[in-house]
């Protein structure tokens, strides 16, 4: 019976310092977590005097979700101003989006250019 409490008492105890250990790395973690978040980047479309409003605004809807009357705003942004942000993303979806419309201008034949910038 001795052994038994004895086997017990190195579970409980092992138990114990995981239960520690876990403690410490979460604390680590949260201490790397928040350090310095990471870099954002806005995804902008550029005027040109060829892509057609229409295009730039399903463009907008399309890669950007945004509803016909924002997608409108910004496309007049765009054609007023030379410019229009679209939104503000972690540097791999803004790359993503930007290669996602110019490939979908180029095929429309399209000479629309999408940049992304950091914030």
């Amino acid at each position: 019976m001795n052994a038994l409490t004895f086997t017990h008492c190195i579970t409980t105890e092992s138990i114990r310092i995981k239960r520690m250990a876990t403690k410490q790395d979460t604390e680590q973690l949260l201490e790397r977590q928040t350090a310095k978040p990471p870099p954002l980047y806005q995804v902008a479309l550029l005027n040109d005097d060829y892509t057609p409003m229409e295009f730039v605004v399903a463009i907008i809807q399309e890669y950007f979700n945004k509803d016909r009357e924002t997608a409108t705003q910004i496309m007049l942004s765009v054609h007023r101003h030379g410019k229009g942000v679209c939104g503000v993303f972690s540097k791999d979806i803004a790359c993503t989006k930007v290669e996602f419309v110019l490939t979908h201008a180029r095929k429309a034949g399209h000479p629309l250019q999408c940049v992304m910038e950091e914030v």
